[in-house]
Parts: structure tokens; C-alpha cells; sequence
């Protein structure tokens, strides 16, 4: 039993790495974000809140498609143009994104999970425009 045990760990420590490598590969941090929305015209932004929370004090970002994430898989067709985009997947505080990331991602979209979400994005901005002294 306790030989099973051990194998156990060290099966889970050593796929560890592999599962820490995928979440990686599939999220973006705020601050490339913020980077490519200056710079890359291709980046298609995801915000999978609902419409009243893009009315709300986090507001949303500019040119945003809007599909709630309960409605994702009903309405992914809504973002067939977009399959060999990057699309970078925005709700709250990052877990519901998650979820709608991995759902684009097993219908073949190209999509990265926006760590942090709004709380964070409003967070980072709010912070740059107003820099302690």
C-alpha cells in the first residue's frame, strides 16, 4: 500500500511540469494584453461576462465581442471568421474565462485565457496612469 502511495507522488510530481506547461501555453498575462491591443490589429478579445457586467464599474475594452459564457457553446458559431485568430478570452477575474478557453479550444479555436481578468486589467491601469512619486 504504501509502495502504491509513493508511486503515486511520483507519478503526479513528475506530470507536474507537463500540466503547469499547458496552463501556460493557454493564458496571457494583462500586460501582454495591454501590449497587443496597441500593436497587433489580429488580437480578437472574448469578454465572456454578461451585458450587465459590461455596463458595470469594470466597464469593458474597446472592440470586444460580447457572448456570455453560458451561452458560449449555443452561439460559437458567432466566431467561426475568428478560427485562425488568436482570441484572447476575458471575463471577471480569469474562471470563467478558463472555461470558455477550453471550450473554444476543443472546437479548434486559437484561444489563450487572460489571466486576472478585469479586476486586474483595471488594476494595472488604474496603477500606470497614476504613478506613486
Amino acid at each position: 500500500m504504501l509502495q502504491q502511495s509513493l508511486i503515486s507522488i511520483i507519478f503526479f510530481l513528475y506530470l507536474l511540469p507537463v500540466f503547469a506547461q499547458d496552463i501556460e501555453k493557454k493564458t496571457i498575462s494583462i500586460d501582454e494584453l495591454k501590449g497587443r491591443i496597441n500593436s497587433d490589429s489580429t488580437l480578437v478579445i472574448l469578454d465572456v461576462r454578461t451585458p450587465e457586467e459590461l455596463a458595470g464599474p469594470l466597464g469593458k475594452l474597446d472592440n470586444v465581442i460580447n457572448i456570455p459564457v453560458q451561452e458560449l457553446e449555443g452561439r460559437i458559431s458567432e466566431l467561426d471568421e475568428f478560427r485562425d485568430m488568436e482570441i484572447a478570452v476575458i471575463c471577471r477575474t480569469g474562471r470563467r474565462s478558463a472555461t470558455a478557453t477550453d471550450i473554444l479550444i476543443k472546437s479548434c479555436f486559437n484561444a489563450k485565457n487572460v489571466g486576472g481578468g478585469m479586476l486586474e486589467y483595471r488594476s494595472k491601469t488604474e496603477n500606470s496612469s497614476n504613478p506613486k512619486e
